[in-house]
């Protein structure tokens, strides 16, 4: 999901990223690109699940200068709960001249800036929107910058929805997940690019956060106040239906290309991509099952199905995304090894990756081709949390007819 999201989005559906280096042909004719995007979504071509009436980017210029929607007029605030016992020094406000402004952010960024590769997905949707380059500066630097005491456990976060308190999108973390990460976890960031351009406004521009391992909704849209607590409860807009807002992001398979019809006998190319959730990725898998042959009620799961081993493309010679020179990444993300430029591990952990397989020619008949992930820990999606409200992961299913 993109980051505002709610239970009655606005969707310009699915997005399917690929590669765009022709790495897919084959003596087969397999199809040369997952999608003609590349490795990285151009920004533009995102998919949306979006909040607000109107949706904030959209008000007019003068209003969205007004409300501080535009980087000239941009402010955010890191202030502690009046409804709390938090206590910080120097509180970041408008009221008292002290809140960032985008200048003063991008003073820090000359720092402190780091930037990785994520994937947004929708806690609800299991589709992937996109894939991107996020650039930023962790959200700690600002925390620390308004000398919180003590009495501090749990940050909110807001973005601007219109000052309509029914329009509120908001969300949280524990202040442990925003001040520390174990070594070769990622940062919260404050992020005002993506794939090295400033953010537009309907990419949640001036800033927003980015929450790596999370799905869509934590990653809030237009920030402009941080609120330091010491309420244990997360404020999270989407607590409401049911959903789980701590999860991570799981580890699943989606097909790209399946042709509807086949010839007997014939290879059958197929592609996909993946989501890399918290668990890694050690491998993707499919399975092609007769429609006349029933599936068995003990195995919801199919796991004793035939299941074979695709092929996970290694990382692109060209990254896409619009780019300036799509075939590097600007500075080396965190991820990379700074020596080499080369990915510590392939592929990286909440990102999407790729994969193509090519089926044995099949008989005459109707067919479900199936496809799922192992991850590092050896679960086969949809495990070790099949639970809907915790990031979609079922099993993708697609059909195909095999002619004489």
């Amino acid at each position: 999901m993109s980051s505002n999201d709610h239970e009655a989005p606005v969707s310009s559906g699915p997005i399917y990223t690929g590669y765009s280096d022709g790495r897919m042909g084959s003596r087969v004719n397999t199809p040369r690109t997952i999608a003609p995007l590349g490795y990285l979504t151009p920004s533009e071509q995102f998919g949306d699940v979006e909040r607000g009436n109107p949706i904030p980017y959209t008000l007019p210029l003068e209003r969205r200068r007004e409300v501080g929607l535009e980087r000239e007029t941009w402010r955010l605030e890191v202030v502690a709960d009046p409804e709390s016992d938090a206590e910080i020094e120097q509180p970041l406000s408008v009221e008292l001249g002290t809140a960032i402004d985008f200048a003063g952010l991008m003073k820090l960024a000359e720092r402190h800036a780091v930037r990785y590769l994520k994937g947004i997905t929708c806690n609800n949707i299991g589709e992937p929107l996109g894939m991107g380059l996020w650039e930023g500066v962790p959200l700690r630097v600002v925390v620390w910058m308004a000398r919180p005491v003590e009495n501090i456990r749990r940050v909110f976060y807001y973005g601007y929805h219109n000052d309509d308190p029914a329009q509120m999108f908001q969300s949280s973390l524990p202040i442990g997940r925003v001040l520390e990460e174990p070594p070769g976890e990622l940062p919260v960031l404050l992020c005002y690019k993506l794939n090295g351009e400033l953010l537009s406004g309907k990419r949640g521009g001036p800033v927003r956060m980015v929450v790596p391992e999370a799905y869509g909704f934590k990653s809030v849209k237009w920030l402009h106040r941080i609120v330091l607590t010491n309420d244990y409860r997360a404020n999270d807009t989407y607590a409401s239906g049911n959903n789980d807002l701590e999860s991570p992001m799981k580890t699943f398979a989606r097909f790209a290309q399946v042709p509807d019809r086949a010839q007997a006998g014939q290879p059958i190319p197929i592609t996909g991509l993946t989501q890399v959730g918290v668990s890694g990725l050690a491998a993707v898998q499919y399975c092609v099952t007769p429609q006349d042959v029933a599936p068995d009620p003990d195995d919801p799961n199919y796991t004793h199905a035939e299941w074979c081993d695709a092929e996970i493309l290694p990382p692109p010679d060209h990254w896409g995304g619009g780019l300036p020179d799509d075939a590097r990444l600007p500075p080396t993300p965190l991820q990379f090894d700074l020596a080499t430029g080369a990915p510590r591990q392939w592929p990286l952990r909440y990102t999407m990756g790729h994969w193509r397989a090519i089926l044995p020619g099949l008989p005459p008949g109707s067919y479900d081709l199936r496809c799922r992930t192992i991850d590092l820990n050896g679960h086969a999606q949809p495990m070790p949390r099949p639970f809907a409200k915790s990031g979609r992961a079922a099993i993708h299913q697609v059909s195909l007819v095999v002619e004489e």
